[in-house]
């Protein structure tokens, strides 16, 4: 049976918030990776005869020019932050209100100014790059767009990519993994200050609030996602939002949560018992806990040279299994574990739908079986683990405790 702890985390059990040093050491760590970024995008381009790459993905504008867009900016910044990338330059295009912060952020890259009409520019900046064939991220682009740019420069051809930067992030850098290693500290630290303050009689509202406040206050910079808080029956909606329904004693009691740090984000998901577990909800868990545990096991033996490397369906058929011999297959509906970095989902994925290809190292991504029924419970525990073959570890970020937890009493 799981470890049933009474004795619960505490704040001082994890990490302190990253120091201003960290910070600038990182963004050292940016600007001296930067470079060898743009060179493998050059080398795609190269080898696909295209002759710049147009981007708007501004997870892919942070990794490749440095120019920031925070969470949900991007559907008021208009073309601000959009980019180039040639053989020999960078362009970032900005609007007056994102100017000097484009000139600040993207020092090497040539800043163009730009209005809501992109296509007005498009002939001009495409002529000062020497591009005639031009990769564009077109699940970024609708079709109302694409016409505008095709009808601006009838003799430049677009060309559909999808992945091309994104499969070059999967692959993290050592600074890339503190960061998301600090933001897991931030959610540790959080979810362990207020488990004592859990109360029968609060809402799910109430403690979302609470979680965010302390996530925003002890070294976060944000949230990476808006925090899932779930009791009792709400837990079955695997991305559920929280409400006012009150947690009461018997429920569980799920939180899915991430911080971000410096642009990397966490995300972990907790199910902690409010009172004495329920016979059937502790069933469960060991179900979802015995899924996880296969699937690090699968990870451990691969990263020791035990096993070939795995692919994101292997690893989620393993824990698939476990349960649907639990008698639970059609209660587990969605992916095994996502990437995870300068977005919560990004490569590699492990699902159903995961590629053939193995995976990615060094990478991180996150292991979350769930199992949830209708109008009764549901339980995910989920951990992200950094998976590197080529020095033979498997490290979990996540450190809060995955035992079976009561509060509220």
């Amino acid at each position: 049976m799981t470890n049933l702890v009474r004795g619960l985390p505490h704040p001082a059990d994890f990490p302190s918030p990253p120091s201003a040093a960290d910070r600038a050491r990182w963004a050292e760590a940016d600007r001296t990776a930067r470079p060898g970024r743009l060179a493998r995008i050059r080398s795609r381009l190269a080898a696909e005869g295209v002759d710049a790459y147009f981007g708007i993905r501004p997870e892919n504008s942070r990794y490749l020019t440095g120019f920031v867009l925070h969470d949900g900016e991007d559907r008021v910044a208009g073309n601000s932050g959009r980019f180039f990338v040639s053989a020999d330059e960078v362009v970032v295009v900005a609007d007056s209100r994102y100017r000097l912060q484009a000139i600040a952020q993207a020092a090497e890259a040539r800043i163009e100014a730009t209005t809501y009409d992109l296509a007005a520019i498009w002939p001009t900046l495409l002529g000062s790059l020497g591009a005639r064939r031009v990769a564009v991220e077109a699940a970024l682009v609708n079709h109302q767009l694409w016409q505008q740019l095709q009808l601006a420069a009838p003799d430049v051809e677009l060309v559909e990519v999808a992945g091309w930067v994104e499969s070059d992030r999967a692959v993290k850098e050592p600074s890339e993994t503190e960061r998301i290693r600090a933001a897991c500290a931030v959610g540790d630290r959080a979810l362990a200050s207020i488990l004592r303050r859990i109360k029968p009689g609060q809402t799910e509202r109430d403690l979302a609030l609470m979680l965010e406040w302390e996530m925003r206050t002890s070294g976060g910079d944000a949230l990476a996602f808006g925090i899932a808080c779930l009791a009792g029956p709400n837990a079955a909606l695997p991305h559920g939002s929280p409400s006012e329904s009150e947690v009461r004693i018997g429920q569980v009691l799920l939180f899915d949560f991430g911080a971000m740090v410096d642009g990397y984000r966490s995300d972990m998901t907790r199910t902690l018992f409010v009172g004495e577990p329920a016979a059937r909800d502790i069933e469960v868990y060991e179900t979802v806990a015995a899924a996880q545990q296969t699937a690090i096991d699968l990870l451990t033996a691969s990263v020791r040279g035990e096993r070939s490397a795995p692919n994101g369906l292997e690893v989620d058929a393993a824990a698939r299994a476990v349960i649907e011999r639990a008698g639970h297959g059609e209660h587990f509906g969605h992916g095994l574990g996502h990437g995870i970095g300068l977005a919560t989902h990004e490569l590699p994925t492990l699902s159903l739908m995961a590629s053939e290809e193995p995976l990615p190292s060094p990478t991180v991504f996150s292991v979350e079986p769930g199992i949830y029924l209708d109008g009764q419970t549901g339980v995910r525990i989920e951990d992200l683990v950094l998976y590197d073959t080529s020095a033979g570890r498997l490290q979990g970020l996540t450190s809060f405790p995955s035992d079976v937890l009561v509060v509220g009493v």
